[in-house]
């Protein structure tokens, strides 16, 4: 059923063409120098292979040589083929570091030689949206007039993430191109490793983002649906923001071994293989949560209705957690929706939003705005990301982590070098 969904976006995608872009989103290569990288080929199928080296392609490029980089647990929908809109051969990967290669004449902030991180979302930095610092809806940098026929406008392109987001060459590869270098790419200073230092490119800044669309504040009481790397980390960062309860709802046995281990007693548990999700958290916070943060995503389907629809693509979504997330809020509570959603989910709880009074928001982060703010919470001491990861490997690795991190579940966050 993927399958044919692709297909079918991809054929809608050829027939719609590309819109203007303000740099050219595929970037020049050097066809006799080789790189390896991490491509999708098809469903569960991705591979370690040579593609051409990038180079130069606008005056505010930087040729980065990676020096790390991961797989984000949202890489899992490219992987599973249900993020429409994948190519054979696309470049994966929206979370990486290195050091400067190469400097276009225009880019007036870095110099070749320096460690910086990328944030996932490419902006320009000149258009409305990035003037106000909301970078991921920046209006000049996604060609894809597929995903503005859906959503009536193009968000920001992504790195490594579907030709919905602008088939942009991704960074788990030796190298990669990145446009308006300036506005892209945060200093490392040399007190901060790089297994810290990574996870400012999407992650950390990420959850903070959840946390702070759902305003959390001192005393707020917290329900966070999803603990893998990006629920962890807004846990973390709920406790940081003084919560007075945070609770993470999750299944998996090494994800809620991890939370307990580094987070503490502070995060409370609901194991919903064991007990009934919204029964749980009603008992533990009677009147409702002021705070729920969505960390899993449009695949988890509980309900037999939402899996025999996706199954029968009559839905890309599952409105599964927003039911129990607008029931387990309270009144005028507030929900945050991080995880990613493409398309549509049936059965949407409309009624419970409106009659609660609900404040609902989500997105992508802007993460340039965070990222001052999460580099001095690391340096502090007070954020250390590294709790977070599980395994250490090379990117020739992560064909086989791919598949561990989908199949087996043991992996959570891996950091790999090239």
């Amino acid at each position: 059923m993927a399958a044919i969904l692709n297909a079918a976006a991809k054929m809608a995608d050829k027939v719609l063409g590309s819109a203007p872009t303000s740099t050219p989103m595929q970037p020049n290569v050097d066809p006799n120098i080789k790189m390896n990288a991490i491509v999708w080929h098809s469903r569960e199928d991705v591979r370690y292979v040579e593609k051409p080296k990038p180079i130069i392609t606008d005056s505010t490029d930087i040729i980065l040589r990676i020096t790390a980089t991961t797989i984000c647990g949202s890489d899992l929908h490219l992987y599973t083929n249900a993020m429409l809109d994948m190519h054979d051969g696309d470049i994966l990967g929206h979370e990486f570091m290195g050091i400067i290669e190469d400097a276009g004449s225009e880019v007036k902030n870095l110099k070749v030689g320096q460690r910086v991180v990328v944030a996932f979302g490419i902006a320009c930095g000149k258009c409305d949206y990035c003037k106000r610092e909301e970078f991921t809806a920046c209006d000049t940098t996604n060609p894809s007039k597929l995903i503005e026929s859906v959503y009536g406008h193009r968000p920001a392109a992504l790195y490594g993430y579907s030709h919905l987001t602008g088939g942009v060459p991704g960074g788990q590869s030796e190298y990669v191109r990145v446009p308006f270098a300036d506005v892209n790419c945060l200093v490392i200073p040399e007190d901060v490793p790089d297994e810290k230092a990574l996870y400012l490119s999407d992650v950390v800044p990420t959850a903070y983002h959840g946390t702070e669309l759902a305003k959390v504040k001192e005393g707020s009481t917290v329900a966070i649906w999803g603990l893998g790397p990006i629920g962890l980390m807004a846990a973390r960062w709920c406790q940081i923001r003084k919560a007075s309860r945070i609770i993470g709802i999750e299944c998996v046995p090494e994800r809620i071994e991890l939370a307990r281990k580094h987070l503490g007693p502070s995060v409370e548990i609901v194991d919903f293989s064991k007990d009934n999700t919204i029964q749980k958290v009603l008992e533990l916070v009677p009147g409702g949560v002021d705070c729920a943060i969505e960390c899993a995503g449009f695949e988890y389907a509980t309900s037999l209705i939402h899996k025999v629809e996706r199954a029968l693509m009559l839905e890309t979504d599952t409105a599964d957690i927003f039911s129990e997330m607008f029931t387990c809020v309270r009144k005028f509570g507030r929900v945050s929706i991080i995880g990613v959603y493409s398309g549509t989910a049936n059965h949407f709880p409309v009624g419970a939003m409106m009659e609660k009074d609900l404040i609902i928001k989500g997105g992508q982060s802007p993460t340039q705005k965070y990222w001052l703010m999460c580099l001095e919470k690391i340096r502090s001491g007070e954020l250390d990301p590294t709790f977070i990861i599980t395994h250490r490997a090379q990117l020739k690795d992560a064909p086989t982590l791919y598949q561990r991190f989908h199949k087996d579940k043991d992996v959570i966050k891996c950091f790999l070098r090239p």
